[in-house]
């Protein structure tokens, strides 16, 4: 516990004491956050947060890690790989294409070099061992899209960090409990790193992480995700077993993966590219029913929170039953805000009819007196 907490402090305290320094500069350099149409934010706010993020983060793990830690050499390189395009589209912009290049190549460097892969879906879709190439492509996808997952959900002051710090917490809590204090330490390491940087970043923002930040949180997270996975194959005989690790997994991101799948599932059906940047995202449709970023930022915590409640409470049910209640979930409590929205709207329209024909039977009895 106390590598962990001193892990923690030390990625949290590097945040807090860094991000003034970085926001003078991207104020005297002139690196702001670019307004569009799609966005929420008309201040000029710096996006260089993900430079204190992913600086803290690499300290505290070289400072706290234990040298029993496997060497994850290639992990570490694909990281860097991720951050540094990040942070280039930060302040130059580059094309979503050169930005999934890259993340390719940091993915094939995890599953194909370091060897870290999900080799079992524990009976999802009656799928048990994965031979090495299904394995491969499988463990790369998941990396990709749980990446691009949360640099796709960074639309609200608040959201991308807060949402990544409970997933983070909870894996690392999982981590510690099975005594894999290893990655346990690493993901207390980028908890602190997200802790500290939400002092600057919740409503109203001081800075964004921008994409070297949602880039270095997904890459770690979907990196914390294989391993979740992976280890939910052992069998410890003890209360923190899991038959379900798969569907677990989904549920523990469950925010950023049901987002991401529903804005590339609409701009797909609509013969639009996926990577079309829109506001049809779920914080979007939140916001248009009248929520404030913060409020934004507390229902979609709180989604996630119950969604992690409750597939602990189920998760020795069968895989398919979890997973039928898991994606039905989603799917009722993602189209909530929609259906809100447009029962609000036909509202507004019947009201405004009615103050039509009121108006239209006044200046009818007018005329006639007249």
């Amino acid at each position: 516990m106390l590598s962990t907490t001193l892990i923690f402090l030390s990625a949290f305290i590097f945040v807090l004491f860094g991000i003034p320094s970085i926001i003078t500069i991207a104020k005297l350099k002139g690196l702001y956050d670019s307004h569009s149409d799609r966005k929420l934010h008309t201040n000029k706010i710096p996006r260089l947060g993900g430079l204190a993020i992913f600086s803290a983060f690499s300290i505290a793990v070289c400072l706290w890690v234990d040298a029993d830690m496997p060497r994850l050499q290639y992990l570490s390189a694909g990281l860097i790989v991720l951050f540094f395009s990040g942070l280039k589209d930060d302040i130059i912009m580059i094309s979503p294409i050169n930005k999934l290049i890259m993340q390719i190549f940091s993915a094939g460097l995890v599953c194909i070099v370091e060897g870290l892969r999900i080799t079992s879906f524990q009976g999802l879709f009656g799928i048990y061992e994965i031979s090495l190439i299904p394995s491969i492509i499988i463990s790369m996808f998941t990396l990709i899209v749980i990446t691009n997952a949360f640099n796709l959900i960074d639309g609200v002051d608040g959201l991308a960090g807060g949402l990544s710090l409970i997933i983070t917490l909870t894996f690392a809590i999982w981590f510690y409990l099975i005594g894999e204090l290893g990655w346990c330490t690493i993901s207390f390491a980028l908890a602190g790193s997200i802790f500290g940087f939400l002092f600057y970043n919740f409503s109203p923002a001081k800075i964004f992480m921008g994409d070297a930040g949602s880039l270095t949180i997904g890459f770690l997270l979907s990196v914390f995700t294989i391993k979740f996975i992976e280890f939910g194959k052992v069998i410890r005989s003890n209360d923190f077993d899991l038959n379900t690790a798969p569907i677990v997994a989904v549920s523990i991101l469950i925010v950023p993966l049901y987002d991401t799948l529903r804005v590339f599932l609409i701009r797909i059906f609509n013969k639009q590219s996926p990577f079309k940047a829109d506001r049809n995202h779920i914080h979007h449709w939140l916001i248009k029913i009248g929520l404030s970023h913060s409020q934004v930022c507390y229902v979609l915590y709180s989604i996630n929170l119950l969604f992690i409640a409750v597939v602990y409470i189920l998760r020795n049910n069968d895989i398919m039953i979890l997973s039928c209640i898991i994606v039905g979930m989603a799917i009722i409590l993602g189209q909530l805000p929609i259906y809100i929205y447009k029962h609000l709207i036909t509202d507004i329209e019947a009201d405004s009819e009615h103050i039509d024909q009121e108006l239209e039977e006044i200046l009818g009895t007018k005329a006639k007196v007249e």
